[in-house]
């Protein structure tokens, strides 16, 4: 069985119990570094054997995967956050779900949704695109397209590029774009930046250091906002 466990983004106490069972009853934990998933581990006074799950080297996907069809029950986790959801293990998934190992999902810590429910941009559809390509023209262009299905956009991005993005974001859909930055969620500095893109990247560059992984989530002008509200519920 492969039981993907989503991890905390920062505040241990976000640990689910089903996480916690899950890791203490598996054979194996595949973690994208070693050390911080001992971290967390030792924190909760779990031992198990850690073994690096590295995307992008066939060899330790094949690894993982042999440990499946053995029949070994292993938990995939990343360093924090949900694993696949701009995280390492879809490949994983992939080759197991091929194969028709069984495969389970824990809910749990997720950057992206988090953000959004607190964004108050929408209770529906949304895009995800999580890190963008570092090329601004790519970039633009995905932003152009998904901000043209009228639903709100979430990005990743790091401190040392944010307010890079949040210029792109104004160059591209406009200046009056609002948005909510979302800083360091769930750990002792969360902050929550709001207003428009150019006014949030203002903000920023007034700190003599920008600090913290951020989310931003891209909302649609009131008038959009207030027509897209009223889902179609079939009841």
């Amino acid at each position: 069985m492969l039981s993907i466990v989503p991890t905390p983004l920062g505040n241990l106490q976000d640990m689910t119990m089903r996480a916690l069972d899950t890791l203490k009853s598996v054979d194996f934990v595949l973690c994208e570094d070693t050390r911080r998933t001992q971290i967390l581990l030792t924190h909760f006074g779990i031992s198990k054997p850690t073994i690096r799950y590295n995307e992008n080297d066939d060899f330790s996907v094949r690894r993982c995967l042999d440990l499946l069809r053995s029949g070994k029950n292993c938990a995939l986790v990343s360093d924090c956050g949900t694993p696949c959801i701009s995280d390492p293990g879809w490949k994983l998934v992939r080759d197991a779900a091929k194969e028709n190992l069984p495969i389970t999902s824990l809910p749990g810590p997720s950057a992206a949704a988090c953000a959004l429910a607190g964004a108050g941009f929408t209770g529906g559809a949304f895009t995800f695109l999580g890190f963008l390509p570092r090329k601004p023209g790519k970039a633009a262009k995905l932003l152009s397209a998904a901000y043209a299905l009228k639903h709100p956009v979430i990005v990743y991005e790091s401190p040392y590029r944010v307010i890079k993005m949040l210029e792109l974001i104004a160059k591209t859909l406009g200046e009056e774009t609002p948005a909510v930055a979302a800083r360091e969620i769930s750990k002792v500095y969360e902050e929550w930046l709001r207003g428009n893109v150019c006014q949030i990247a203002a903000e920023l560059k007034k700190r003599s250091k920008v600090q913290g992984e951020f989310v931003l989530v891209i909302g649609l002008p009131d008038t959009q906002q207030e027509e897209d509200d009223e889902p179609d519920f079939p009841y």
